[in-house]
């Protein structure tokens, strides 16, 4: 009846649905001598997990203490991010203002081309008053 349990339990943890105390029952099992022979192939899987719990890591692991430069990297990142921002829109003024000068001195050179026409008029207007004041001046 025992071996009969035993082959259960096997199907159940193969199935991963055994619990804790039948685990610890199979683990019995497979550590005393009377295995039966159909059954010796799992002995070493079991024996296994036994030695494997004792097993421990006795080397020294250096422990490198690690630099964070994603932090670094971010702080340049905002500073580049901050001055371009800063000089381009300076930069952006800039040439806003240019242009600006631009419009502007071609509307006084427009102005001063037509303040040029009207001066011409008026100086036809002076030489009509010169010859008017000739003409009231004689008689």
């Amino acid at each position: 009846m025992e071996l009969d349990n035993i082959e259960k339990l096997l199907e159940k943890y193969f199935e991963a649905s055994t619990t804790v105390a039948e685990e610890k029952e199979l683990k019995a099992y497979f550590s005393q001598e009377g295995v039966a022979a159909h059954l010796e192939q799992y002995r070493p899987m079991f024996n296994y997990f036994s030695s494997a719990r004792e097993e421990r890591y006795t080397k020294q692991v250096p422990l490198k203490p690690r630099r964070n430069y994603y932090k670094w990297i971010s702080v340049a990142a905002v500073a580049v991010l901050t001055f371009g921002i800063y000089f381009g829109n300076e930069y952006q003024e800039r040439k806003k203002a240019e242009y600006a000068y631009q419009e502007t001195k071609k509307a006084f050179e427009l102005l001063a081309e037509n303040f040029g026409r009207g001066t011409e008029k008026v100086a036809y207007l002076q030489e009509f008053e010169v010859a008017k004041k000739k003409i009231y001046n004689n008689n």
